[in-house]
């Protein structure tokens, strides 16, 4: 059961109203994790003001995607894990196999497993990686802007996830759990 409510359209103050009536236009629905974070309109205006840069950037949709998978298997957010896998697969053309690998934090593709393993270092470390781990994703092909980026996609998704995971938000998508993570094929 939830700990925190969603909050409906008429109990809302007139930022929050504003922002579900961009998030209704955009995604034809508002999910529940908004619905939750409409609470407070700062809250709700931060998650998707980083969201909306973080999506103009470099990284490109997939590796983002990728990202917000190998994070929430990691922090073990179910409610995150089924937006985007949903996400992953509907917006940005990730297979099976490649949400089930991102989830562990691998990949085919020798530049994207850089990354991948480079945001669970960022996890697992809590942020204090050394100059080897940095030089590595550079090696692999990424920019310092790009790492940034990395970094950035990483944080949000550990908010995110310590969101959902306090609130233990109503899953609106189709279900998916960290305790089943099955074998992707390589």
């Amino acid at each position: 059961m939830a700990r925190l409510d969603i909050v409906h359209k008429e109990e809302v103050s007139n930022k929050t109203s504003e922002l579900f009536k961009g998030i209704q236009a955009k995604l034809g629905l508002v999910p529940n994790m908004m619905k939750t974070m409409g609470h407070s309109s700062a809250v709700l205006e931060g998650y998707l003001n980083l969201s909306e840069a973080l999506s103009k950037g470099t990284l490109g949709s997939k590796l983002g995607e990728m990202i917000a998978l190998a994070v929430a298997q990691t922090n073990a957010c179910d409610y995150c894990l089924s937006a985007h896998s949903l996400l992953g697969e509907k917006m940005a053309g990730i297979s099976t196999n490649e949400l089930l690998n991102a989830r562990k934090g691998r990949s085919l593709n020798p530049k994207i497993q850089a990354a991948l393993q480079f945001a669970l270092k960022l996890v697992e470390k809590q942020g204090q990686v050394n100059d080897q781990d940095v030089h590595e994703v550079i090696k692999a092909g990424y920019t310092q802007g790009q790492v940034a980026e990395i970094i950035a996609h990483v944080g949000l998704n550990i908010f995110t996830n310590y969101f959902n995971n306090t609130a233990n938000t109503t899953i609106d998508f189709p279900e998916v759990k960290a305790s089943n993570l099955e074998v992707g094929i390589e």
